[in-house]
This record gives C-alpha cells, sequence and structure tokens, in this order.
C-alpha cells in the first residue's frame, strides 16, 4: 500500500475542517472534482471510508475523525516548521486563515485589503462562520468575534469601537401599541426575532446598574438576518432587537426610534482572537501589527 502524501494529508485536514469539498478546494487551490477524486484515491489505499458524503453536507466517519485527530498535531508542527524558515524571508508569503460571524468578516475586510495590499506574497482565506468554532482544531489562524465569545484561553485584540443594541419600532407602531417601559412590557408586543446562523434565536438582553435581564419576547415573525428585522420594524411590523451599527440610516431619518436606551450600554464589540499558547506564523504576526497599527490610526 502507497502511503498518503503530504499534500494528500493537507487535503484531507482542509476537507474536515471546511466540511466541503468546494470551500476546501478553494482554499487549495484545485477544483472540486481532483480533491474529492484525491481523497477517494487515499480512501482506496487506505482500505476505510474517512468521510460520509451527501449532495448537502460532508462529515466524518469515526475512523475518518479517529485519523484526523492522529495527523493533526503532525500536520501542525510542518507548517510551524515553514513557518520558522518563512521568518528569514523579508516578507511574510502564505495563507492566512480567519473565522469570523458575519459582523466580524464586515468589521474585519477594511484591513484585510489593506493587509494584502500591503503584503504581495500573502493570501487570506476569511471563513464566515453562525456556529463558534474551534480554530485551533479546525485550523484556522485567527477568529474574529464579539469580545463575549472568544475563549479564554485566547489573546484578544478590541477594534476599539464599542457596540450595543437597541430596541427599535417605528414612529406609528409606538403610536399605536404605546412604548415600552421596562423589558417585561416587550412580553405584550410583537416582536420581530432574528434567528441566528447557528440556528438559534438571538437572545434579548438588558443591563441597568448591575441588573441582568434576559427575555424571550413574543412574536408573529422571524428573520434571518439584522437587516430583515430593520426593514420589517420600519415598516411598522414590531419591535426589532438589532445592533445599532446595522441601521444608522434608519435612525438618522426616524424610520425607527429607539426606547429602552437605558437597559442596552454598550459593551466592548468585536475582537481579533488568536492561540495564547501558540508562536505565530509569520503571516499572523504581520496581519497583527497591520491590525494594531490601523487601530491606532483609527
Amino acid at each position: 500500500m502507497t502511503s498518503p502524501s503530504l499534500p494528500e494529508l493537507s487535503a484531507l485536514s482542509a476537507v474536515a475542517a471546511h466540511r466541503s469539498f468546494r470551500a476546501a478546494a478553494a482554499e487549495l487551490g484545485v477544483s472540486p472534482s481532483s480533491l474529492s477524486h484525491a481523497v477517494a484515491s487515499v480512501e482506496r489505499r487506505l482500505g476505510i471510508r474517512l468521510f460520509n458524503r451527501t449532495t448537502r453536507s460532508v462529515s466524518l466517519t469515526e475512523a475518518g475523525d479517529d485519523f484526523l485527530a492522529r495527523i493533526r498535531p503532525a500536520l501542525r508542527d510542518i507548517a510551524a516548521a515553514v513557518e520558522t524558515v518563512n521568518r528569514f524571508r523579508e516578507t511574510p508569503t502564505g495563507t492566512l486563515r480567519l473565522n469570523a460571524s458575519l459582523g466580524g468578516a464586515e468589521r474585519i475586510m477594511p484591513t484585510v485589503l489593506g493587509f494584502l495590499d500591503a503584503n504581495p506574497d500573502m493570501r487570506v482565506d476569511l471563513a464566515v462562520d453562525g456556529r463558534l468554532v474551534d480554530i485551533v482544531a479546525e485550523g484556522f489562524d485567527a477568529g474574529v468575534r464579539g469580545g463575549g465569545a472568544v475563549p479564554q484561553d485566547m489573546v484578544a485584540l478590541p477594534f476599539g469601537q464599542a457596540e450595543r443594541y437597541l430596541v427599535v419600532a417605528s414612529p406609528a407602531y409606538f403610536a399605536a401599541h404605546g412604548r415600552p417601559q421596562t423589558p417585561a412590557d416587550l412580553l405584550r408586543h410583537s416582536c420581530i426575532r432574528v434567528r441566528m446562523p447557528s440556528g438559534a434565536l438571538l437572545p434579548w438582553e438588558f443591563e441597568r446598574r448591575g441588573e441582568e435581564i434576559k427575555i424571550e419576547p413574543p412574536g408573529r415573525l422571524t428573520v434571518g438576518s439584522p437587516d430583515l428585522a430593520v426593514q420589517a420594524a420600519a415598516a411598522g411590523a414590531g419591535v426589532a432587537y438589532v445592533i445599532e451599527r446595522a441601521m444608522p440610516v434608519e435612525l438618522q431619518r426616524g424610520d425607527l426610534e429607539p426606547v429602552l436606551e437605558a437597559w442596552t450600554p454598550p459593551f466592548p464589540g468585536v475582537c481579533l482572537y488568536y492561540p495564547r499558547q501558540r508562536l505565530p506564523s509569520a503571516g499572523l504576526a504581520a496581519f497583527i501589527e497591520h491590525f494594531k497599527a490601523k487601530r491606532r490610526r483609527g
């Protein structure tokens, strides 16, 4: 039996991390069909199925999960050795893999574009994921999430801009149904819920002078993005709970009015984070420096 080559093992790891042949192929710079054939070839030579494949998803079999768990440390060691050599180069090279929430991706994109312009030998693979992933286990260099979602064993670099959620509705809705004075009053209103990419409903969380309240308000409408919630609220469909940066125009024009502002204080906002215990690669180190310089400039 011919043992799998290093490129083949890296391909297996990429497919497992992305749970998609198409996304893994884009990272590796090959076609999805050639990647699928390569994985199937490894499976034939090993005599075991590593992945369960359907038309909609790719997942590891029990054998595949065990195999990848054993080879990932070696792949990381090899990648670290390559990065050690790259530190002797004048400019960093390679692919920087970032995992972000949708909001985090939108915030980090200007930094990514500036970094690519300043480092022509670097590539960036920015994955948008609704679930909070283990960036180390899934092969990412860094993540971009709200500060509250960053694991404690990570180095977190805030963007330096506070965020806040607001409870909003149209003036016509408030005229017809009254303005809530406390979070509990929302239980008597028609509320527009937002379903996050993970499938869970966005919780409505409030805080004032140390008192914290979380409610699950009633509502006839659930939407899949903050933008749709803003649109529905501006049309008078009910009360929405949306991050402030998603509706600057509607707030300025008066299409939406905020309430309960004393119950929705600012919070630290989005952070770039990376493993504390691992020496950053040359590419990540350069990206961190670019991020810090951009943050200093504002």
